[in-house]
C-alpha cells in the first residue's frame, strides 16, 4: 500500500509544472495581438487626420502668400495661411511718408468765446409791453426798434406840460408890456420908482417859470420816446424776457432781451507761465501771434485770430495766465460761451523733417519709428522729436531723409527685420462698408480662400443644403439638397509674397487666371470665390448699410471685403452671375 502511494506522489507534483508551461505561450500571443491592433488603429487615425489636413483642399491653404483656410485666420505654422500666424507671417501695415515742411511751434489750451460787448435791455419807463419788433436769435442792429411801450399815458403828460409852459409864457408877455409902460411913467415922473422895480421882477419870475415849463414839456417828450425800445448796439438778440401785454418796470433785472455783439468776438484762454517770456517778447516786438479755434474734436478749424491782450496777473493756483485773443467771425462759426480748442502760434520751425505723429513709437530704447526699406522689412530708426504741429511731428535724426517710409499702423506686431505688406486704406463705393486694399491691387487678394460655409475647415464638406458651387471638388460627395459642382478654384498669393503665381485648383477645379489646373475649354471662373447667393436669400442687393443676407456668413473673409466694398449695382451683377454660373452647372449634370 505505501509502494502505491509513492508511486502516484511524483505523477501529481511534476503535472501541474508542465500545465503551466503550456499556457504561457498562447498569453504571450494574446498581448501581442493587442499591441498590433492597438498600433493599427493608431496608424489608421494619425493617417485619416494628416490626410484630412494634407488633401488637396488643405494643401491649397498651406503656402506662405496663400489662402486662409474657410471662414477663418488661419493655420499657426510657418508660413502657415492664417492672416496672423506664424512668427514669420508677412505683416499688414500702413506707411506714412518723411518729408520738410515747416512745422509750428504751438501752444494748446482750452478756451470760451467771450462777446464783444453783451448789453441787457431794459425799460426805461413803466407801462404796458404793446409790442415786440424783433425774433429772437436774430441779428439785430444799433437803433432798431425792439419793443414797445403803451404810449398814451406820456402823451398825456407831454400836453400837459405844453398847456402849463404856454399859460406862463402869456402871463410873461404882459408882464414885460407892463414893464414898459412903467419905464414910460416914471421917465415923466407919473409913476413911483418902486412900482417899476416890482415889474421888473415880476417878469424875471414869469421868465424863469416859462423855463421850467419848457424843461417839463421836454421831459414829457423824452419820456414819450423811451415808450420806443430800441436797440444800443448791433449783435444777436436772444430769447424775450417778457411776453406783449405784461407790466414792464426799469428795475426788471432781466429786462426786456439781451444783445450779444458776435462781430468781433473774443476768446479768453489760459497757458502756463512758462509760455509767458516768450509771449511777450513776440508782443513787445510788435509781431502778430495767430491763434486758431478748432473744434471739439479738433478736427475742423473754426477760425483764425489774434493775440490782443493779456492778464495782469498770473493765477497762483494753476500756475496759468490768461490771455485774450480776438476774431472777426465773419462766418459767424463763434458763439458766445462756446468751448473751443485753442492753438496759439508761439514759433516757427521752418524746412525741418517730418513724420506722421502716428509713425512715433516710445519704448525702453527711447522715441524711434519704424522705417520700411526697398525689400519690405522694416528697420528701427531712432529718432527724437520735437514740436507737433496737427497730425505731423518734427523730428532730428541722420537715419531718415524725405521720402523715406514709415510705419504709420500695425506696428505693435512688428520687429526688427520683419516682412511686412503695405496696404493703403479706401473709401467703400457703396452698401456703408469700409474696406483696405494692397499697395498695387484694387481689391484685397490675399490668396484663395477655402471652400465656401463660414469657419468650415479646408478639405471639409460644405453645409448641408447649400450649393457645392465652383469651390465643391468632384471628388467629395455632396450633401443632400446640394448640387456637385466644379473643383475648387485655385487662389492666388498676395502681391510680392510666395504662391504670387496662383496655387493649382483642386480635383477637377479650375485655376484662376495665372494658376495651373484649369480645365481645358472652361474660360476663367467669375471674380471672387463663395457660393451663388440662393434665390430668396436675405434682401436685394441695395439693401440698408448693415443688412447681409443669411449665405454671406457663409463667404471666405476674403469674398466678404470683396462684396462689402461693391456697390449695390456691383452687388446685384455679382449675383446674377453666381446665378447664371449656378445653372449652367445645374444644365450640364442633367
Amino acid at each position: 500500500m505505501k509502494k502505491h502511494i509513492s508511486a502516484r506522489t511524483p505523477s501529481v507534483s511534476t503535472g501541474r509544472p508542465a500545465q503551466f508551461g503550456a499556457a504561457k505561450p498562447a498569453l504571450a500571443a494574446g498581448i501581442a495581438v493587442l499591441v498590433l491592433l492597438a498600433a493599427g488603429g493608431w496608424w489608421y487615425w494619425s493617417s485619416r487626420g494628416s490626410a484630412s489636413g494634407a488633401g488637396p483642399a488643405g494643401a491649397a491653404s498651406a503656402p506662405a502668400g496663400g489662402a486662409s483656410r474657410a471662414g477663418g485666420f488661419g493655420g499657426g505654422g510657418p508660413g502657415g495661411g492664417g492672416r496672423f500666424g506664424g512668427a514669420n507671417r508677412i505683416q499688414p501695415v500702413s506707411v506714412g511718408t518723411v518729408r520738410r515742411q515747416d512745422v509750428r511751434v504751438t501752444v494748446n489750451a482750452i478756451g470760451s468765446i467771450a462777446a464783444g460787448n453783451t448789453v441787457i435791455v431794459r425799460a426805461k419807463v413803466a407801462g404796458e409791453l404793446k409790442a415786440i419788433h424783433f425774433r429772437e436769435g436774430q441779428p439785430v442792429k444799433a437803433g432798431q426798434l425792439v419793443a414797445e411801450i403803451d404810449p398814451q399815458p406820456f402823451r398825456i403828460a407831454l400836453a400837459q406840460a405844453q398847456g402849463t409852459l404856454a399859460r406862463d409864457q402869456a402871463q410873461l408877455a404882459n408882464a414885460k408890456l407892463d414893464l414898459a409902460r412903467y419905464k414910460d411913467l416914471v421917465a415923466k415922473d407919473a409913476a413911483p420908482k418902486q412900482q417899476l422895480d416890482a415889474q421888473q421882477s415880476l417878469v424875471g419870475q414869469l421868465e424863469g417859470t416859462v423855463l421850467s415849463d419848457q424843461a417839463q414839456v421836454d421831459n414829457a417828450k423824452l419820456q414819450l420816446s423811451y415808450t420806443r425800445v430800441t436797440a444800443p448796439i448791433s449783435g444777436l438778440a436772444g430769447l424775450k424776457q417778457v411776453d406783449v401785454g405784461n407790466n414792464v418796470q426799469t428795475s426788471d433785472a432781466n429786462g426786456v432781451l439781451t444783445i450779444a455783439q458776435t462781430h468781433p468776438v473774443n476768446v479768453v484762454f489760459a497757458v502756463p507761465d512758462v509760455q509767458l517770456p516768450q509771449i511777450l517778447k513776440q508782443l513787445k516786438a510788435g509781431k502778430p501771434l495767430p491763434v486758431e479755434a478748432w473744434d471739439r474734436d479738433q478736427k475742423t478749424k473754426l477760425a483764425d485770430g489774434k493775440l490782443t491782450s493779456t492778464d495782469n496777473a498770473i493765477d497762483s493756483t494753476t500756475g496759468t495766465i490768461k490771455l485774450k485773443a480776438q476774431f472777426g467771425n465773419d462766418k459767424d462759426e463763434l458763439f458766445p460761451n462756446q468751448f473751443v480748442n485753442v492753438r496759439l502760434q508761439v514759433d516757427n520751425i521752418a524746412d525741418t523733417l517730418a513724420v506722421p505723429s502716428s509713425a512715433v513709437l516710445r519704448g525702453t530704447q527711447g522715441t524711434y519709428v519704424y522705417l520700411v526699406n526697398a525689400d519690405k522689412t522694416v528697420t528701427v530708426r531712432r529718432i527724437r522729436a520735437g514740436a507737433n504741429d496737427g497730425d505731423w511731428v518734427s523730428i532730428q535724426s541722420a537715419e531718415l531723409k524725405a521720402g523715406d517710409k514709415v510705419v504709420t499702423d500695425g506696428a505693435d506686431r512688428l520687429r526688427e527685420g520683419a516682412q511686412v505688406e503695405v496696404v493703403v486704406p479706401v473709401n467703400p463705393t457703396g452698401g456703408g462698408f469700409g474696406g483696405r486694399r494692397r499697395d498695387g491691387a484694387s481689391a484685397p487678394a490675399g490668396g484663395a480662400s477655402g471652400a465656401h460655409g463660414g469657419g468650415r475647415v479646408a478639405g471639409g464638406p460644405p453645409p448641408a443644403g447649400a450649393d457645392a458651387g465652383p469651390g465643391a471638388g468632384e471628388g467629395r460627395r455632396p450633401p443632400a439638397g446640394a448640387e456637385a459642382g466644379q473643383g475648387r478654384q485655385g487662389g492666388e498669393g498676395r502681391p510680392g509674397g510666395p504662391g504670387a503665381e496662383g496655387r493649382p485648383g483642386g480635383p477637377g477645379g479650375e485655376g484662376r487666371p495665372g494658376g495651373p489646373g484649369g480645365r481645358p475649354g472652361d474660360g476663367p471662373p467669375p471674380r471672387g470665390d463663395g457660393p451663388p447667393p440662393q434665390r430668396g436669400d436675405g434682401p436685394p442687393p441695395g439693401a440698408a448699410a448693415g443688412e447681409m443676407p443669411p449665405w454671406f456668413n457663409r463667404l471666405p473673409p476674403e469674398m466678404q471685403e470683396k462684396f462689402k466694398a461693391m456697390s449695390p449695382a456691383e452687388r446685384e451683377a455679382w449675383i446674377q452671375k453666381r446665378r447664371e454660373e449656378r445653372q449652367r452647372q445645374q444644365q450640364g449634370s442633367n
